[in-house]
């Protein structure tokens, strides 16, 4: 590959934002933990579901770095690089990008309905709105403080329980038990990362949740989504018993806990983003090796 098309590709994946992508594969990992210990997965499902979990998050990474960069909202930013907003490309083919992405969300998404339900098609629908709307559209609800409820729901409850349900075809209260500590770890990555973003998203309107509560709270609100999980993990071990094997994880809590109770700031909480993505992803790794054991 040349020069200039190495460093094309690159930049297409740099804007992919790589590090975001624990969000993705942790609740698959964990709804198929689930589906495991019931047993009964069906392996091509188990890679298509991952398959549309990726590429949902990358469209919708895409799909942020269009929209914020045509408000301007990226202006200034000191996070990860943005590809409209550096220059880096025209958005039109950001736009095409995440597009393409949710493309392929769409037909893995397809494979699976035919297999299961087509209700699952109604899911996919709401996800890839979700995903579009946050930044997208004439009121994006990321402006206006429910990202976070969001990515709640839709990197935890239906993330978890539909990959549990391509393989058992129905919901179980099992599975909804587990996405909850995987959602609030979804949830407690934006928190961060808006904290991070406070200063700027103020000049630009942006009225997330961590602007509406101001520095101090959200910096409590990150510190108790990031150790709620390890306590719902103590209660989902009555069902589960070697569910406890997530709480080898909480060592990995430490380093990001103290950097936002040291009140660090802009570039300094990169490295708490990168953190708990992988405080996610262990924990992920760890819950769905307990449930499968059972």
């Amino acid at each position: 590959m040349s020069a200039p098309a190495a460093a094309g590709a690159n930049k297409w994946v740099l804007g992919a934002r790589l590090r975001t992508l624990p969000a993705s594969v942790a609740p698959v990992l964990v709804g198929t933990a689930v589906a495991a210990s019931q047993g009964h997965v069906v392996v091509w499902r188990a890679a298509a579901a991952l398959v549309v979990a990726l590429a949902v998050q990358v469209g919708t990474n895409y799909a942020n770095d269009y929209s914020d960069g045509v408000r301007g909202t990226d202006d200034g930013r000191v996070g990860p690089l943005r590809l409209v907003a550096s220059g880096l490309a025209r958005p039109q083919q950001v736009k095409a990008a995440a597009l393409a992405s949710f493309g392929v969300a769409g037909v893995a998404g397809l494979a699976l309905a035919a297999a299961t339900s087509p209700w699952l098609l109604a899911v996919g629908a709401a996800c890839l709105a979700a995903g579009w709307l946050y930044t997208g559209g004439p009121k994006p609800y990321g402006y206006h403080g429910w990202g976070e409820v969001s990515v709640f729901v839709f990197f935890g409850l239906v993330a978890v329980v539909g990959s549990a349900y391509v393989h058992l075809e129905r919901i179980t209260l099992l599975a909804v038990l587990a996405a909850v500590p995987v959602g609030l770890l979804a949830t407690a990555l934006l928190v961060v990362n808006n904290l991070r973003d406070i200063p700027t998203d103020l000049v630009a309107g942006k009225r997330t949740l961590a602007v509406r509560l101001g520095d101090d709270a959200t910096r409590a609100l990150y510190s108790a989504l990031l150790l709620a999980p390890f306590a719902a993990v103590v209660g989902l071990a009555v069902a589960r018993p070697w569910a406890l094997l997530a709480l080898a994880a909480l060592p990995l809590t430490l380093r990001p806990l103290r950097a936002v109770s040291s009140r660090a700031s802009g570039p300094l909480l990169i490295p708490v983003l990168v953190r708990t993505g992988q405080v996610q992803l262990v924990f992920a790794v760890l819950l769905a090796v307990g449930l499968a054991a059972g």
